[in-house]
């Protein structure tokens, strides 16, 4: 009788590791299903919320000011977003003007990282003098910003995951009221 009843509970034993075994398998499928499905990841958003002209300096054929950005980094994922330092910079009709390092830092899970730049800014390195004496004359300057935040998504502080974020914007500048106006961001 003892050689079946060890049997017996060994069956048992085992049929019980079996649907444990099986149970793990199948949450570890659910959890896997879940974060690939339902946590999928994307790029956080770059963008200039607002901008303001400092310390400007306009004359017949040239320029220079400071230019202070209010810059958001959108995280939607629901992990944080580590990003490294990187590098705003603003172009008139393709030549840099001017640049501002964006120091690195942390977008938390679904939520609005909002952070201040200030990018100063000549046209000295323009090349393109008779279109710059144009639009100076005209009071209407054509800029454009762009940045790469390079970073990581962390997830659970399981997963990683490599994501960037870009902004490209373009605006208007009015040297007569020393403003910015028409600012889109893609």
């Amino acid at each position: 009788m003892t050689s079946d009843t060890g049997s017996v509970r060994r069956k048992k034993s085992l049929k019980c590791l079996a649907y444990v075994a099986a149970f793990v398998v199948f949450q570890t499928g659910i959890i896997l299903l879940f974060v690939l499905l339902v946590l999928k990841i994307r790029d956080p958003k770059v963008r200039i919320a607002s901008i303001s002209v400092e310390n400007q300096h306009f004359s017949t054929n040239s320029f220079s000011m400071d230019l202070k950005a209010r810059v958001t980094v959108k995280n939607t994922n629901f992990g944080h977003f580590k990003f490294d330092n990187s590098t705003a910079t603003i172009s008139y009709f393709g030549t840099a003007v001017g640049e501002a390092t964006i120091l690195k830092a942390r977008a938390r899970s679904r939520s609005t990282k909002r952070f201040n730049i200030t990018v100063p800014i000549s046209s000295s390195k323009v090349n393109n003098h008779r279109q710059l004496r144009r639009d100076l004359n005209s009071g209407v300057l054509n800029l454009s910003s762009t940045a790469k935040l390079s970073g990581k998504i962390h997830l659970f502080k399981i997963f990683k995951k490599k994501k960037s974020a870009e902004m490209s914007c373009t605006m208007e500048l009015h040297t007569n009221t020393s403003s910015i106006e028409n600012l889109s961001c893609k």
